[in-house]
């Protein structure tokens, strides 16, 4: 990735302008068997959507605090970006209270109530599909994005000084997301074109970051793995394979 960018959103802006086809976040969650792989084009695109649904539609700008009710997923990833988009402060697994919005999977529907702002809800159904019925006092996310633009522009700069993930007890400005990130790729021996599977959950800086950000940092891709405990050792030895899996970032127990 270049050597200029300082925020998340810039290196997905240099992930696509290298190589748009590319896999970028393949997704399998080991308890209902679903798959879904985006191409760093498709994934800049619900990107794209997404910031514009929180900048426009729900009124969200930079110092913001969002928090983020949701697993590891790939819409979570999706999430994460379209926040760093906007400069609006990604809280993973935050305290809705204090929030002035609130992103929920189904799980967390109760818990997020407790936000005064604007609540998103997601289904996290196969192919992102919608609620049969929307939660009440939520926006259902699957029904709100399709109709947003595909091109995204932030009404005010993002400040890569200022605030943009809080997970795990770790808070960090933009910049230091990214200098973390390529430094946490270079440890686990990423490189560009190197595929990554992780079978951490979202609620650590080490989740996420091998979840996403390093491999985003330097040109690589991620197999993002939820539920990996429910695969045997034979399961996981046959997905690195077909996956061509580079590197792992698993819990010993996986």
């Amino acid at each position: 990735m270049n050597a200029t960018d300082r925020t998340p959103a810039d290196l997905l802006r240099s992930a696509l302008a290298a190589d748009p086809a590319q896999p970028l976040v393949t997704f399998y969650d080991d308890a209902t068997g679903e798959r879904v792989e985006l191409s760093v084009a498709t994934f800049a695109n619900w990107v794209a959507k997404t910031a514009n649904l929180l900048q426009g539609d729900l009124a969200a700008a930079p110092g913001d605090r969002l928090a983020l009710l949701l697993p590891a997923h790939w819409q979570t990833a999706v999430w994460l970006l379209a926040c760093s988009s906007v400069g609006v402060v990604a809280d993973v697994g935050g305290d809705p209270v204090g929030a002035d919005l609130v992103v929920s999977g189904p799980d967390t529907l109760d818990k997020a109530r407790a936000c005064g702002g604007e609540r998103v809800a997601l289904a996290l159904r196969p192919l992102g599909g919608r609620f049969p019925q929307a939660p009440a006092g939520f926006a259902d996310y699957a029904v709100e994005v399709p109709g947003q633009g595909d091109r995204f522009a932030p009404f005010a700069p993002v400040d890569p000084g200022g605030p943009a993930l809080a997970v795990g007890g770790t808070e960090l400005t933009a910049a230091q997301l990214v200098g973390q990130a390529r430094a946490d790729a270079a440890e686990l021996g990423l490189v560009p074109g190197s595929r990554l599977l992780s079978g951490l959950s979202y609620d650590t800086w080490q989740g996420v970051s091998a979840g996403l950000f390093a491999p985003l940092a330097v040109g690589g891709s991620v197999v993002l793995c939820r539920n990996l405990g429910q695969l045997s050792e034979e399961g996981l030895a046959q997905r690195i394979e077909s996956e061509r899996v580079t590197n792992t970032a698993v819990r010993q127990e996986l």
